[in-house]
C-alpha cells in the first residue's frame, strides 16, 4: 500500500453565518487547502465530501459537483458521503483509501454543513434522523436524552463523573479561546457548567456540542507526489485508519458505556499504522456530549474503563496534560458543522503536528489521532496522523 501524505489544509470559522450559503463556504475553505497544497488544481483526481443534512436544512442535496463547480474543478468525479456526524471521517477514509490502493494520486476531500439559520425544532429533527425514526425518534427520544442515559448508566457502572465532566466543558472553553476559527470562544468555570440550564439531566447546556455553519478541506496526495509544502512545512502522512460500527439504536447495543465501534476502528487504525495508545500524542476526539469524551478516551486505551474521569480531574487531558485532548476545543467549544467535524479535527491535527497553533501548541505533536462518532456510536472513523 502506498504511503498517504497531507498536503494542504483550510477551513472556515466555525459559528453562526446567516448570510453564508454553503457555495461561499466551500470557495473559502477548499481555496486555502488546494494554494497550501501549491499544485495546480488540474491536478486533483477526485473529491469526497461529507454532508450530513443538505436535503432536509439547506434543500441541498448531491454535493459531490457542488463542490467541484464552486472551486472551478472541471470533469472531477466527486462524492457526498453521509454517515450522521460521522460524515466527514468516512469522506476522508474514501479519500485516504484511493490514494493507498493506487486508484488516485492527488485527492481534495472535505466536509460543509449550514444549519443555524433553521429553527431548533427543524435542526432537532434532521438530527434525530440519525437515530432509528421508528424506534427511538418518533418516541420522543433525542441525542441529548440518549447521552443522558449513557451517563448515568456509566454513574451506576463505575461513579458519578458529572464534576469531571463539567471540567470537560471548561477545557474545551479554554483550549477556544486561543483558536480564532472556534464558535465560543468564552472562558467559564465548573460552577457556570454544574449551575446551567437543564438539557437532560444530568446534561446541562454547557455539556452539549454546538450548532454550526462552517467547511473545512484537505488535499491528500501520493507519498511520491511533489508538492508546494515540501520544504517549508513538516510532512505530515496518514498511517492508519479504522472504520468500526455497531447497532443503530441505543438498546441494540451490548452496552452504551464503551462504544463498539470506536473499539472496533481503533484496532484496525493502531494495526494499521503499527502504533498503540500509548504512542499517540494528541487526540480530537467526538464530544458531542461532556460523558462522551470520557467514554471515548478509555475505548481509544488512552485510561482505563471507569477511570476516565479521573484522567480529566488530574489535568492529563488538559492542554498541558501527558494526552492532551481536543485542543481545538472540540465539537463542544470549536463548533460542530456536522459533514465538516471529520475534516475540521484532521486540520487541527495537522495544524499541531507541523508546530503552527500559536498559543494553543502542545509540547509533544508527533503522532495525533482523529475520532470521529456517527449517531448514537454506531458509526466511528479513525485516522492516525505523524509528522516526519
Amino acid at each position: 500500500m502506498r504511503g498517504v501524505k497531507v498536503a494542504g489544509i483550510g477551513e472556515t470559522p466555525m459559528g453562526r453565518f446567516p448570510g453564508r450559503s454553503l457555495h461561499d463556504m466551500i470557495r473559502e475553505a477548499g481555496h486555502q487547502a488546494v494554494q497550501e497544497a501549491g499544485i495546480d488544481p488540474a491536478e486533483i483526481q477526485a473529491a469526497y465530501v461529507g454532508n450530513f443534512a443538505g436535503q432536509q436544512l439547506t434543500g441541498q442535496g448531491h454535493c459531490g459537483p457542488l463542490v467541484t463547480e464552486a472551486l472551478g474543478l472541471e470533469h472531477v468525479p466527486a462524492l457526498r458521503v453521509e454517515g450522521a456526524c460521522a460524515s466527514g471521517g468516512l469522506a476522508l477514509l474514501q479519500a485516504v483509501q484511493a490514494i493507498r490502493y493506487g486508484i488516485h494520486d492527488v485527492v481534495l476531500v472535505g466536509g460543509v454543513e449550514k444549519m443555524t439559520h433553521q429553527s431548533t425544532a427543524m435542526v432537532t429533527e434532521a438530527l434525530t434522523s440519525a437515530m432509528d425514526t421508528e424506534l427511538e425518534a418518533q418516541t420522543g427520544l433525542t441525542f441529548p436524552g440518549s447521552f443522558a442515559m449513557i451517563a448515568h448508566r456509566y454513574f451506576h457502572e463505575y461513579r458519578n463523573v458529572r464534576r469531571e465532566m463539567a471540567q470537560v466543558a471548561v477545557n474545551s472553553h479554554d483550549n477556544a479561546l486561543l483558536n480564532e476559527h472556534a464558535q465560543l470562544r468564552k472562558r467559564i468555570d465548573v460552577d457556570t457548567v454544574l449551575n446551567a440550564p437543564a438539557i437532560a439531566d444530568p446534561l446541562g447546556l454547557y455539556d452539549c456540542s454546538l450548532v454550526t455553519d462552517g467547511a473545512a478541506f484537505l488535499v491528500l496526495t501520493a507519498d511520491d507526489i511533489r508538492t508546494g509544502t515540501d520544504q517549508d512545512l513538516r510532512r505530515v502522512r496518514i498511517t492508519g485508519s479504522g472504520h468500526g460500527g455497531d447497532a443503530l439504536t441505543l438498546h441494540g447495543k451490548k452496552t452504551v458505556t464503551s462504544f463498539g465501534a470506536t473499539r472496533q476502528a481503533a484496532a484496525t487504525a493502531y494495526a494499521q499504522a503499527g502504533r498503540s495508545a500509548s504512542n499517540i500524542d494528541l487526540a480530537e476526539v467526538h464530544d458531542c456530549f461532556t460523558i462522551t469524551q470520557i467514554i471515548n478516551t478509555e475505548d481509544l486505551g488512552f485510561f482505563e474503563a471507569g477511570r476516565g474521569g479521573d484522567a480529566v480531574a488530574e489535568g492529563r487531558t488538559a492542554r498541558n496534560g501527558d494526552m492532551p485532548i481536543n485542543t481545538s476545543g472540540g465539537l463542544k467549544a470549536k463548533g460542530h458543522p456536522v459533514g465538516a467535524t471529520g475534516i475540521s479535527q484532521a486540520v487541527e491535527i495537522v495544524t499541531q503536528l507541523r508546530g503552527l497553533a500559536g498559543e494553543r501548541q502542545v509540547g509533544k505533536a508527533d503522532v495525533g489521532m482523529t475520532h470521529n462518532l456517527g449517531g448514537t456510536a454506531g458509526t466511528c472513523v479513525i485516522n492516525i496522523f505523524e509528522g516526519e
